[in-house]
């Protein structure tokens, strides 16, 4: 299964990575492969300053090891080996008008001293998280996403966007990060799904990102926009990057197992802002905004 899913996540990685570039028109990932000393490595790309996208990363990576401390703790184990394979994308347009994008698809195996495998299961999603809400571009994301699960069980979708609005909650702000999309995880053999089963539905939703986002950057990019509509894109990116390095599990299983500093961290945006106590125009589009990121929506 770890090698079918590696093999995977390469190929999207270069479907991903090809149709940004096409849809920017300007600017080309920049690829850098590493290796992580205590095993494993990945090829991360960054895409930089282009005529669409200011910044993003499309990065796939295999460890594998001694469970740090630290992640035996978390697990409940002791002296186990790992393995970690997964896609792990962050995309910031330069234009406040289209969304940025974070996706993640993942699969992990835990073993026991003789080699054995005594646990695996798969994981990710897709959110989508605005600066200024088109409620129609939200109902494209949430719709594409649903149609991903449907054929899978019924229950998938409600179930994992719940979780998604659950998880991207900046607790510390009482808002949600953006508008939401799906998150799962610890997906697991069970009476009703296999691995092939898990594995299928987590490869079914990697291939709809490119249907759910691209119609979205394509419809937005060319819009006007102010230098005011710019700095409120700066001070909204300041809580993208507070969620990353407060809350984000990916953030943290990387750094506590030693992961490459430049790819955990290629998910923060390169121009932010920190206005003291900011508080946007009653009635304005910008606290429209935070209207919505109060409390989770029904999007379909």
């Amino acid at each position: 299964m770890k090698d079918k899913f590696y093999t995977y996540i390469e190929q999207l990685q270069d479907t991903i990575t090809s149709k940004l570039e096409e849809v920017d028109g300007k600017a080309k990932f920049q690829q850098d492969l590493w290796k992580r000393p205590e095993g494993g490595g990945g090829r991360t790309r960054v895409i930089e300053n282009g005529n669409v996208f200011e910044k993003g990363g499309v990065n796939i990576s295999a460890v594998h090891g001694e469970l740090p401390k630290s992640m035996q703790q978390y697990f409940g184990v002791q002296d186990a080996d790992f393995f970690a394979c997964g896609l792990s994308l962050v995309i910031h347009p330069k234009s406040p008008m289209v969304p940025t994008v974070h996706a993640n698809w993942r699969y992990f195996e835990m073993y026991d001293k003789q080699g054995n495998i005594v646990d695996q299961w798969f994981g990710g999603g897709q959110d989508l998280t605005p600066y200024y809400l088109f409620e129609e571009d939200a109902k494209h994301f949430h719709s594409v996403c649903k149609k991903a699960c449907e054929s899978h069980d019924p229950e998938f979708y409600p179930n994992y966007k719940k979780r998604c609005d659950e998880y991207f909650w900046n607790a510390h702000r009482n808002e949600a990060r953006g508008v939401g999309g799906l998150f799962f995880d610890y997906c697991k053999k069970s009476d009703t799904m296999q691995m092939e089963d898990w594995y299928s539905f987590v490869t079914e939703v990697g291939n709809s990102f490119l249907d759910a986002y691209v119609p979205i950057v394509t419809k937005r990019m060319s819009l006007p926009y102010t230098q005011e509509q710019r700095d409120w894109q700066e001070i909204r990116r300041g809580r993208y990057v507070e969620f990353n390095l407060v809350h984000d599990k990916g953030t943290l299983f990387g750094l506590r197992t030693n992961g490459r500093i430049e790819s955990i961290l290629m998910s923060l945006p390169p121009h932010v802002q920190w206005q003291y106590d900011h508080r946007p125009e009653p009635g304005s589009k910008e606290e429209k905004l935070l209207e919505v990121l109060k409390s989770p929506i029904s999007w379909v």
